[in-house]
């Protein structure tokens, strides 16, 4: 039987909830990054976007009294914010809402130099938790991922993170052009030597728009086909799980119990606020869940939250259905997969169990009790399930 509108804000109000500031200036845009980032070599009027960020926040408190599990400053490159502004911003979180006290806050930061220099001043903040963003531990690739940073750099701000920091997460790209399965496997174990609890290891995607793209459609960029890539997928599952960091998500690999909480909160089809240009936001109100984002130009943003107190752009209410599909698409995504009674529950209707046993008997999906899982075979074609079971 479906949840009635109380039950349904009950049970949001008793779940996490994140917190997402999104800074979205960088210093150079990288040519494979289809995200919402800016790059303003005039410079940025920090005072006047730090305002901004504390009108919007108090805009989301309004809209959904909670208590906050976790922040996340994401980009964009946040580690080119000033400290100050971190810290203003994480007080105005702690005022507008409750800030719980063993709350998971995130930033992310690229290893150059400068940036380094300000991690003492974000841990002072209260950041608790730091993903670098190394991407690849060679200088030619670092070149051609057009990163700002070298392989020595990347290394000095670990160290220095590590000082820093109760927790620590760092990115690396594999599948790269040129780059050969040898030859990930030894990145990979060489970044397992020194890795902390958390890494995220992204194969290479062209994204639509980006300089990659044109130049892959040109014939100028040449990544591992297929069945390379896939190869290097399953030796990426093979070496974590071997030194103790399995994959909880697709693409994430954490030592038990370090797995990034924020991120969670989307992936288990949490509640959260998303603040800045180009956020995202998802608040259930009224026992309705709410897909809300921002304007994207940061400039556009900045100009509508001075006027109106928010930057908004759309303001959704999602469908029951529309609520248990995004969760069916984001929990499959996890190892411990997806509980089929709060996919009723949002829906209104359970799964297909004719559809749940084809695909189980194929070996893509494995169910014990409530939950159901992608197989490490189903997660190999994770989009035809997620299409299959939400038809």
């Amino acid at each position: 039987m479906p949840k009635t509108a109380t039950q349904t804000r009950a049970l949001s109000d008793a779940e996490p909830f994140g917190v997402y500031v999104h800074w979205p200036f960088c210093a150079a845009k990288c040519p494979y990054c289809d995200f919402n980032s800016h790059v303003r070599h005039g410079g940025i009027d920090e005072d006047r976007f730090l305002a901004a960020y504390l009108k919007e926040l108090a805009h989301f408190a309004a809209l959904t009294p909670r208590t906050v599990t976790s922040v996340f400053f994401g980009g964009g490159t946040p580690s080119l914010m000033a400290p100050r502004v971190t810290d203003a911003i994480l007080d105005a979180i702690a005022t507008h809402w409750t800030l719980d006290a063993n709350a998971e806050i995130t930033l992310e930061a690229n290893p150059t130099s400068v940036e380094a220099e300000n991690f003492r001043g974000y841990a002072a903040a209260g950041v608790n938790r730091l993903s670098l963003g190394v991407q690849a531990l060679d200088d030619a690739s670092l070149k051609a991922l057009g990163r700002c940073h070298s392989a020595d750099e990347a290394l000095a701000a670990f160290a220095l993170a590590r000082d820093c920091f109760e927790r620590i997460s760092f990115d690396l790209i594999y599948a790269r052009e040129g780059q050969s399965l040898d030859g990930w496997t030894d990145e990979l174990t060489r970044a397992l030597g020194f890795a902390a609890d958390h890494l995220s290891l992204y194969q290479l995607t062209i994204e639509d728009g980006t300089p990659f793209a044109a130049l892959h459609e040109a014939g100028r960029l040449h990544v591992p086909a297929s069945e390379a890539a896939r190869a290097m997928y399953l030796a990426t599952q093979e070496l974590c799980e071997a030194a103790g960091l399995p994959a909880y998500e697709v693409s994430n690999h954490a030592v038990p119990g370090a797995e990034s909480r924020h991120n969670l909160v989307y992936w288990r089809g949490h509640d959260y606020a998303g603040i800045g240009a180009g956020a995202h936001a998802r608040i259930t109100t009224g026992g309705t869940k709410r897909a809300l984002s921002t304007l994207r130009l940061p400039e556009a943003w900045l100009a509508e939250v001075e006027a109106r107190g928010h930057g908004l752009a759309s303001d959704e209410p999602l469908s029951p259905r529309e609520s248990a599909e995004e969760y069916l698409l984001m929990a499959l995504r996890l190892a411990e997969g997806m509980g089929l009674s709060r996919f009723a529950a949002l829906a209104g209707t359970p799964l297909d169990e004719t559809r749940i046993d084809a695909l189980a008997a194929e070996g893509l999906l494995s169910r014990t009790g409530d939950r159901l899982t992608a197989t490490p075979t189903g997660r190999l074609v994770l989009e035809r399930l997620i299409l299959e079971l939400a038809a």
